[in-house]
């Protein structure tokens, strides 16, 4: 079982989607996925609506966490965008894309739809 089954209890075959940066492209990266059990996509070159959920959220990551604050180490910044992304954003964090949802209560919901 890889990391990503273990964390989010996710069925094989998880699609990663990104834009085509030189991060997602990076060969470490895609081995990375790829022995975990991912599935990659990529946004068409020259198409920014592809990502633009991902860009949003980045977005807001910066503005709200990673520029507001003045960071004393690796760990600590390590646990600030993990309690960002677990705890406010995917449990609180409501969003318009997600009938005004946080991400798992929409996940929960359509896993009973399903």
């Amino acid at each position: 079982m890889g990391l990503f089954e273990r964390l989010r209890k996710t069925t094989p075959c998880l699609i990663v989607h990104s834009d085509r940066g030189a991060q997602c492209r990076a060969q470490g990266y895609l081995d990375y996925l790829r022995l975990n059990g991912c599935r990659l996509s990529m946004s068409p070159k020259g198409n920014c609506w592809g990502n633009a959920l991902m860009e949003s959220f980045f977005s807001r990551l910066k503005v709200e966490l990673v520029c507001a604050k003045n960071y004393s180490s690796i760990e600590v910044w390590k646990s600030g965008i993990f309690k960002y992304i677990e705890i406010f954003y995917n449990l609180k964090g409501r969003h318009s894309a997600n009938d005004d949802m946080s991400p798992i209560a929409f996940e929960e919901e359509a896993a009973i739809v399903v």
